[in-house]
């Protein structure tokens, strides 16, 4: 717990420092396109978060050293393995000139990295001839640099609103060191309790005000770690069925591929065009209907950051099973698919404005 409460403070401290002094940095670090389809603030915000999520990983890691150098080295290893993602979203937040495709790669090319020196893979998935292939190393990989790609690239998706991504990030760090107790596996353990630390540093001064924001390199980062130390809690304890992270990660990852179903086969769109349609958006266009119409700051702010509970709320329908039933695939299983049909209900239903009275925030009249 030392570790959690070091990055804890250090990220909340750094954090602090970029906020109460972003005029000297707004003109590079700050968000100031407020007229996007996918922009839902009202001035200009720092989006260099995760700056002080990755400090207080490494502080809180080098901490760790003096007592536990072999954990502290694991988690080393694999965050500077990282760095490749981190820092082609950090040049992207600063520069807002590196392409998806770009960014992509370089989390790739991370993951990569990590396959190759730390040897964190992909081996099985509990599908018989799927985990015969997994045998062979090319296939092991290349499933294991998608499947760590495609987590962080989906995380940054749903990066939209106040504290949702670094909400929903904690809430499957917490599963992830929860069944790395029980299992006994300290650098997952340690890992995931430093990062929940770090981003919660960051989510105080994120939610409900959105001062700063996770950015593109906190959330691939973010994303990237999510995905390598899931990878290597299953690889390395065969206790852990390979579809507890498949679950765990449902939210993101059915996004995602929502999203790219929707925007090619019924849109007639590029999957990498942006719209305004995704399930976080269609929450706050169409359930927080108290202020349509309205431009005041502070009742946009608030009308945002009601937004993101329904989201955690959806992400608990996946993350809370996958760590009860960590032991059983078929129980897993059964759980993704009732995911899925919670999420499709959902998504039509707003669609259709045939969303159940009680989801939906109205405006209050004043009484005189």
């Amino acid at each position: 717990m030392l570790s959690f409460a070091i990055a804890f403070i250090v990220s909340l401290l750094v954090t602090l420092l970029i906020v109460r002094y972003d005029h000297l940095h707004e003109h590079i670090s700050s968000d100031t396109d407020l007229g996007g389809v996918q922009k839902f603030h009202v001035k200009p915000v720092p989006r260099i978060g995760g700056v002080g999520i990755l400090i207080g990983l490494a502080v809180s890691t080098t901490q760790l050293m003096s007592s536990y150098p072999k954990v502290s080295a694991g988690i080393f290893l694999v965050a500077a393995c990282g760095m490749p993602a981190f820092l082609a979203g950090m040049l992207e937040d600063l520069t807002k000139r590196v392409s998806p495709l770009a960014r992509l790669v370089c989390t790739m090319a991370a993951a990569l990295a990590t396959y190759a020196i730390v040897g964190v893979a992909v081996t099985r998935i509990s599908v018989p001839w799927f985990d015969n292939a997994l045998a062979i190393p090319v296939v092991s990989c290349v499933v294991t640099v998608l499947a760590v790609a495609a987590l962080a690239n989906a995380i940054n998706i749903i990066d939209g609103f106040n504290g949702l991504a670094s909400m929903v990030a904690m809430m499957m760090f917490t599963s992830l060191a929860y069944v790395a107790f029980q299992v006994g596996d300290p650098i997952v353990l340690s890992g995931s309790l430093i990062m929940i630390g770090a981003i919660a540093g960051f989510f105080l001064w994120n939610f409900p005000a959105g001062l700063i924001f996770l950015g593109d390199g906190g959330a691939y980062f973010v994303g990237f770690m999510l995905g390598e130390l899931a990878i290597m809690l299953v690889m390395r304890n065969p206790g852990v069925s390979a579809w507890y992270p498949v679950l765990l990660f449902m939210y993101p990852i059915f996004e995602t591929c929502f999203s790219i179903y929707r925007k090619k086969f019924v849109r007639g769109i590029s999957p990498g065009v942006p719209d305004g349609v995704h399930l976080h958006m269609l929450v706050y266009k169409r359930l927080m209907r108290w202020v349509v119409g309205s431009r005041a700051a502070r009742e946009l702010t608030r009308r945002n950051s009601l937004t993101s509970p329904y989201l955690w709320l959806l992400c608990l329908v996946a993350v809370v099973p996958a760590t009860l039933f960590w032991r059983h695939t078929l129980h897993l299983f059964i759980f993704v698919v009732v995911f899925i049909v919670a999420y499709v209900w959902l998504y039509m239903s707003i669609v259709r404005f045939r969303v159940p009275r009680w989801m939906v925030i109205r405006r209050r009249r004043k009484t005189r």
